[in-house]
């Protein structure tokens, strides 16, 4: 890709941040479905399936608005190269917060297709700012330390996620909860927050001065970036994987209950660890992937992962016995990191590997081992995203932003894997539909493996 580089380490750094900001808004507003499930769940009697379509509606815009930005590449050419990603990032933003708005009618008229409709219109906007976001990142600088960059946007798009449980339950669940109001009622100010914010974001964002980063020539109307054989199979292990990841965060407040008769209130806090958990695992990555020097590295991940492991633990409100846990599973994905010798595709294999043997765990034990089990796949699902985005995109060159947007488009995991668990859960029950799980992290090892080599375009 031809590009025009920031000159400075200043501008390199603004840029940076404010990206990462917009990283931490949508973990945030993701993790946010978490806790409307059981949220809509209870107020409109649902299925374990029919609640489960929340992500459905929401990551399912992404599959189509994925599909209809590849379209007009084809045809007409990238529209990131037109455009630039600063207004690419600005029109996702004002799509976001109309998505959040929509919550407004939707509470007054009590209908869960309205809701769902609204969280479609919500992930339109955020398709957009990851299709321009993730790229970005991965080109604001030296090749070579794609991943780091990508790993710490990634790590604060993750903090967004821990916090939004541990926030948005106590709204929800608390807060703003009326047993005497209509379905629906308690998460319509949240989310009115939320859209609010987005505007602010964009109003904020049209004034930053950021480096354009866009391909000089545009990008020719073809298929060139689905020649490439790593791209193809990191599509799939950009679905396998969010749809895991998702499946895991919309279950475990139910799972927590059926398990151990934990109350929905309460369970919100364990599952900060599950989405804290992919914070720590992707600071840690940012360092380790850093051009630090090892000791350094080793005193920087331990500082940020146990001070980080201590926040939510004192946010969470859980006793520290039950902290103890989650601490021995922290220093498991410390050694995962140096067994795979902080190489991307070895690293992935084994985080891939060590996440089924810990929803075998969860599948096969009821006490508090499975729970703690299951909740810390958060740290081996941590680098996950940024390593197998920065593999597939390696060697498009001036195909990379059309290649993005076919990874984004495969985030549509994340709507299908749920609702099939979801169907599973209704028929074998929820703690045996973690069998389905398994399979797509075994593909998630051998992407990591082989299948993220990179070839000769075919």
């Amino acid at each position: 890709m031809t590009t025009s580089r920031p000159s400075t380490r200043i501008q390199r750094t603004i840029a940076l941040i404010a990206v990462t900001v917009l990283f931490f808004m949508w973990g945030f507003i993701t993790s946010m479905n978490d806790i409307l499930i059981p949220e809509f769940k209870g107020d409109f009697n649902l299925s374990y399936f029919q609640s489960f379509l929340v992500q459905t509606a929401f990551f399912g815009a992404y599959f189509v608005g994925s599909v209809i930005y590849f379209l007009i590449s084809l045809r007409i050419g990238d529209p990131i190269a037109s455009i630039g990603y600063k207004n690419g990032m600005l029109t996702g933003l004002l799509i976001s917060g109309l998505g959040c708005f929509m919550f407004i009618p939707a509470a007054a008229s009590a209908s869960y297709g309205f809701f769902l409709g609204a969280l479609f219109i919500l992930g339109l906007g955020l398709t957009l700012l990851q299709i321009c976001c993730n790229p970005y990142v991965s080109i604001l600088g030296p090749e070579e330390s794609a991943a780091s960059r990508l790993n710490t946007a990634q790590a604060f798009n993750s903090l967004g996620t821990t916090l939004a449980p541990l926030i948005g339950g106590y709204f929800v669940f608390q807060y703003f909860f009326d047993s005497t109001q209509a379905a629906g009622s308690s998460v319509k100010i949240p989310y009115i927050v939320l859209g609010g914010i987005f505007v602010l974001m964009a109003l904020i964002l049209r004034f930053i001065s950021l480096p354009k980063l866009t391909d000089d020539d545009g990008l020719p109307s073809s298929l060139g970036a689905f020649r490439y054989r790593h791209l193809r199979l990191g599509m799939i292990a950009i679905f396998v994987y969010v749809g895991a990841e998702v499946a895991i965060g919309s279950s475990l407040i139910s799972y927590y209950d059926e398990l151990l008769q934990i109350p929905e209130k309460v369970g919100t806090r364990y599952l900060a660890f599950y989405w804290g958990g992919a914070m720590i695992g992707r600071f840690a990555g940012a360092i380790f992937l850093s051009e630090m020097s090892m000791v350094k590295k080793i005193l920087t991940v331990l500082a940020a992962s146990f001070g980080a492991t201590y926040l939510v633990y004192e946010v969470s409100g859980l006793a520290p016995e039950q902290v103890l846990y989650f601490v021995l599973f922290l220093l498991l994905n410390f050694g995962a990191f140096f067994l795979g010798k902080f190489k991307a595709d070895k690293t992935l294999s084994i985080f891939a590997i060590i996440a089924a043997v810990l929803l075998v765990v969860a599948l096969m034990t009821n006490s508090y081992w499975a729970l703690w089990a299951v909740t810390a796949i958060g740290l081996f699902n941590s680098i996950m995203w940024s390593n197998i985005f920065t593999l597939a995109i390696r060697g498009l060159g001036k195909y990379t932003a059309q290649g993005s947007s076919l990874l984004v488009m495969m985030v549509v995991g994340g709507a299908l894997v749920p609702m099939i668990q979801g169907a599973l859960a209704d028929h074998f029950g929820l703690q045996q539909s973690f069998g389905l799980l398994i399979l797509l992290y075994c593909y998630l090892f051998y992407y990591g493996w082989r299948g993220s080599r990179v070839e000769s375009p075919s």
